[in-house]
């Protein structure tokens, strides 16, 4: 029995795509002055958007990774829209590139307090040394993700591919918790 609502925001996605050919960032940089380029300290550029609100990194290679999304769609767009000013300015891209998300970021509030101590010795997969981070480490075997598990009831979890994997997660996590009488809820 799922005693509160468990409150899940997206903070970040991350994805990838690759053009499959060599991209010329000078040309990119004389084509877009707002884009970051120093290639002493970095060998990406930064191309910012406004909407979606991302930072896309192009490689020479032709490789790109987008951050800062707060969903799929919204990375996917981001890495499209990227593309399509590249061609609007002048820079030759051929094909369609394709987009791949690596990761995604999620912030869990159970609205409860978890008793970390005894989550160690209940909990197979976990990790708690408090002498050198406040929270717990859990691997999730399926789906594949980790969260960071606080006393207060926030979670972070990364590593999901699919937003619905994130839902999953949250859910077998809070089941699991619970059964264990590890998480006591605020009335």
């Amino acid at each position: 029995m799922i005693g509160k609502k468990a409150l899940i925001r997206i903070e970040n996605i991350v994805a990838s795509a690759s053009i499959n050919q060599a991209i010329s960032l000078q040309s990119i940089v004389k084509a877009f002055p707002t884009v970051e380029y120093r290639p002493t300290v970095f060998p990406g550029l930064v191309f910012r958007l406004k909407k979606p609100k991302t930072a896309t990194l192009i490689f020479k290679t032709g490789k790109m990774v987008c951050t800062g999304a707060k969903s799929e769609k919204e990375a996917r767009k981001a890495l499209n829209k990227v593309v399509k000013k590249l061609r609007a300015n002048g820079i030759a891209v051929f094909g369609k590139s394709s987009i791949e998300i690596q990761n995604i970021v999620a912030s869990i509030s159970l609205a409860g307090a978890i008793d970390l101590e005894r989550a160690v010795y209940n909990l197979k997969r976990i990790m708690y040394e408090p002498e050198q981070f406040p929270g717990a480490i859990y691997r999730m075997a399926s789906p594949k993700v980790v969260f960071l598990i606080f006393s207060t009831g926030k979670l972070v979890c990364v590593g999901a591919k699919k937003e619905a994997e994130v839902y999953e997660a949250v859910d077998k996590i809070q089941k699991m918790l619970e059964e264990n009488n590890l998480l006591y809820y605020q009335s």
